[in-house]
């Protein structure tokens, strides 16, 4: 999997390009500022050599606001197949709507994510979902899908309790056997509520990557609520 780390602290983006090199991915370039990231992805983007997935925070030079996440968007409108991993200190609802606005609708698109800093450390969690998002998946910080849920969404509301935790679960880029062994539940059953979720969701099998348009309505409809 190839990278670009993106993050003003170079004491945590060296020490992250560190445990990615050991772990077999290819950190092709570091950027510490927002302005230095797109012109590193214009760079490798001249000679053919855009990463898989951008790794980025949201507060970076040299406004200091949402000056990665504006890098990140802008890299998503020039370059549709890179993933975007966004990394942040904070739960901040807002910043992960914004961000999965841009989220992939077709199967060539990359994937985007959306995770706290600490979930580093939980080093085979953030490997899963590093994979998911270069495979194009979706992936949302538990603790910022936690503080998404609201009850009265109306595209949700005809999901039962388990159909929502199933979503849920979904929105953290779980697969079904992932969601079966943390619920206690069979393959069937799992199976049965996300097709549940897709047909209250009015997702048919003609649409396209449809587990994605069902974690796209998930945050879209929790997301004005935190």
């Amino acid at each position: 999997m190839k990278l670009v780390l993106a993050d003003d602290a170079v004491l945590l983006r060296e020490g992250l390009a560190g445990l990615l090199t050991r772990l077999k991915c290819d950190v092709v370039a570091q950027a510490d500022t927002a302005p230095t990231l797109l012109q590193t992805m214009r760079t490798l983007a001249a000679s053919n050599q855009l990463p898989d997935v951008v790794i980025t925070d949201v507060r970076m030079p040299p406004g200091m606001g949402e000056d990665g996440l504006e890098a990140a968007i802008e890299i998503r409108r020039l370059y549709p197949k890179v993933g975007i991993m966004v990394l942040s200190q904070y739960v901040a609802p807002a910043y992960a709507s914004t961000l999965f606005k841009q989220a992939p609708t077709s199967k060539s698109a990359g994937g985007l994510g959306y995770l706290l800093k600490d979930r580093v450390s939980r080093v085979a969690d953030f490997m899963r979902s590093l994979t998911v998002v270069a495979s194009g998946g979706v992936v949302v910080d538990p603790e910022v899908a936690t503080r998404l849920i609201s009850s009265d969404n109306n595209a949700l509301k005809d999901l039962t309790p388990r159909e929502l935790e199933v979503l849920s679960l979904m929105a953290q880029g779980l697969s079904n056997t992932q969601i079966e062994e943390k619920l206690f539940l069979s393959r069937a059953t799992v199976a049965k509520h996300v097709a549940n979720v897709f047909l209250k969701l009015g997702l048919g099998p003609d649409e396209d990557n449809r587990r994605v348009r069902a974690v796209l309505t998930y945050l879209t409809e929790t997301g004005g609520n935190s």
